[in-house]
């Protein structure tokens, strides 16, 4: 079973969904055409001799009032809710805004990461230069020994043929 404040709600519900509705049909097409036809005839029934035109204008200054109280009252309801969902929106808004400058700490956070992570390649990439420095050497150290040997093993093996020449000779003679 609903309670009372339930059936209230509904209720309120109702009417919200009922101005909502007025309001849509107020400010639509269909309604201007109405409207300028009601007027119209209005205008045209003392034209026609249907009704006096100073009791017409009454009826239709009345109307007119009272249709402009309605609209008055319903255009204040739909300020009202339009200012809640404003004020909504601006909580949404700072929530956001909290959001982002969280995000905005955290990226500062993550930018000096980077910048410290940089510095640290640049000392891995200043070591491994050095290091590269140091194995060129050793490598140009290396050739130099391996063009030097080279050179001496040449020295070496014409020594060698001399050698062997002076060997084969000395063979000969004493033969």
């Amino acid at each position: 079973m609903k309670t009372r404040e339930e059936k209230n709600k509904e209720k309120v519900d109702f009417l919200v969904r009922v101005t909502d509705g007025v309001m849509w049909w107020i400010g639509s097409i269909p309604s201007l055409i109405v409207h300028s036809l009601l007027f119209l005839t209005a205008f045209l029934l003392p034209v026609f001799g249907v009704v006096e035109f100073d009791k017409m204008l009454l009826v239709l200054t009345t109307v007119l009032s009272l249709e402009a109280i309605y609209l008055a009252i319903f255009i204040q309801m739909s300020v009202n809710r339009s200012q809640e969902h404003i004020e909504d929106l601006k909580e949404d808004v700072n929530e956001i805004q909290e959001d982002i400058e969280d995000i905005q700490e955290d990226i500062e956070e993550i930018s000096e990461d980077i910048d410290d992570i940089q510095e640290d390649i640049e000392d891995i990439a200043e070591d491994e230069d050095e290091e590269d420095h140091n194995e060129r050497a050793r490598n140009v150290m290396l050739k130099s020994n391996v063009a030097t040997n080279k050179t001496q093993i040449t020295s070496l093996k014409s020594k060698i043929s001399e050698l062997e020449q002076l060997l084969e000779q000395l063979k000969k003679e004493d033969k």
